[in-house]
């Protein structure tokens, strides 16, 4: 797997990264008769679940920083 995979943000998906590696490992042949076609899409279907969590997280990060700054900005206008 590419190294920019294997962070703590996808831990939950390394036994899948871990079994997906070894089943390309046994060879070509293997590879190319798409023996690991379904590893592949568990991998896939489990990335796109971690990057899902990640950008609600990131949402709601925002989200609280927007209304910091309405109030902010709210107390600002209220006090000039």
């Amino acid at each position: 797997m590419h190294p920019h995979l294997h962070t703590k943000d996808n831990a939950a998906c390394h036994d899948v990264m871990i079994a997906f590696e070894e089943c390309h490992a046994r060879g070509f042949l293997w590879k190319s008769m798409g023996m690991c076609n379904e590893l592949k899409e568990e991998l896939a279907s489990c990335l796109r679940a971690e990057r899902f969590k990640t950008q609600k997280m990131n949402q709601n990060s925002v989200a609280d920083k927007k209304a910091v700054i309405r109030q902010k900005w709210k107390e600002i206008d209220e006090n000039s």
